[in-house]
């Protein structure tokens, strides 16, 4: 992974209309995810991108969040975690996943409220996910609830996605721009220490990075 900026996103989400979230597919989300989806989203070296920023971040033996969670969570073999809560879409997917010791469904478009305590989670990582989301800033900031003084906060992406349900806007950019607008979601939801990362290899699926930090230590 290579780092691209330390220094915060100042894009603020003042001024973007309600269009800027809307969807072609405006069918609930759980009639979309209802079947279970057992395939790989991003290839081999974007997945292997992803675990090494989990490895690098995610505190061993520590309490962790994969939100928006399937049935892979891409997490390192070789890493013991005291807990994973997995929440997603698609009880089967989150069955089928040995990470994970906590199985939830949550559609966080209807209902961003995270169904757990303040201060419950070392580390959360949302992956090739949180351009479905279209209350984003809601979900961060709950997400921030959730986490501990410090812990991080890792959400990646590439440039793959469902079309028919991800948001207007993040069709409408591309690679840094996205993390400009990831960076914005976390800095209007509170987050601090925002840093980028990228891994664009000749050929292959592209991996972005936005990882910002709970503050309080």
């Amino acid at each position: 992974m290579q780092q691209i900026s330390d220094q915060p996103a100042t894009e603020q989400l003042s001024g973007l209309p309600a269009a800027a979230f809307q969807k072609a597919d405006v069918a609930p989300d759980a009639v979309f995810y209802a079947l279970p989806r057992f395939v790989n989203h991003i290839d081999d070296g974007a997945i292997a991108a992803v675990t090494a920023i989990y490895q690098a971040l995610l505190p061993a033996g520590g309490d962790i969040l994969d939100l928006m969670s399937s049935w892979v969570s891409h997490l390192p073999q070789a890493v013991e975690y005291r807990s994973v809560t997995g929440l997603g879409m698609n009880v089967q997917e989150l069955e089928a996943n040995p990470r994970l010791t906590v199985r939830m469904v949550q559609d966080l478009n209807a209902n961003p409220a995270l169904p757990f305590a303040d201060s419950s989670f070392d580390g959360t990582g949302i992956c090739v996910s949180v351009q479905y989301l279209q209350r984003p800033v809601e979900v961060f900031r709950e997400v921030l609830r959730v986490l501990r003084p410090g812990a991080p906060f890792i959400v990646t992406f590439s440039n793959r996605c469902f079309p028919s349900k991800a948001v207007a806007i993040w069709q409408a950019m591309l690679g840094a721009d996205l993390q400009r607008l990831v960076g914005a979601y976390m800095q209007a939801a509170g987050f601090v220490g925002l840093n980028a990362r990228a891994a664009v290899p000749p050929s292959g699926d592209p991996l972005w990075a936005v990882i910002g930090q709970a503050p309080g230590r």
